[in-house]
């Protein structure tokens, strides 16, 4: 189901749940609140942050979009998450 993504440290080139997501984001706003956070890095941490939230209001969409066509009753292609 999941498609090869960016490539980054400890990826394992498989792009991350939505969960996985969601947990990355938690640490990023852990790491933001911290007391000690340099302007350069506290501005990767915030891109990072933003490209995760965009990529799970995708695979939301589409869920939401899935579940409306069955709940109509129609047929469905299997779900699988694409690059946007």
């Amino acid at each position: 189901m999941s498609q090869p993504a960016k490539k980054g440290p400890g990826s394992g080139g498989e792009e991350p749940t939505l969960e996985g997501r969601l947990r990355r984001l938690e640490e990023i706003l852990g790491q933001l609140e911290a007391d000690e956070v340099e302007l350069e890095r506290a501005m990767a941490l915030f891109e990072e942050g933003v490209g995760l939230v965009r990529e799970a209001e995708r695979v939301l969409s589409q869920t939401e979009l899935r579940v409306e066509e069955l709940l109509a009753g129609g047929k469905t292609a299997p779900f699988e998450e694409k690059d946007g």
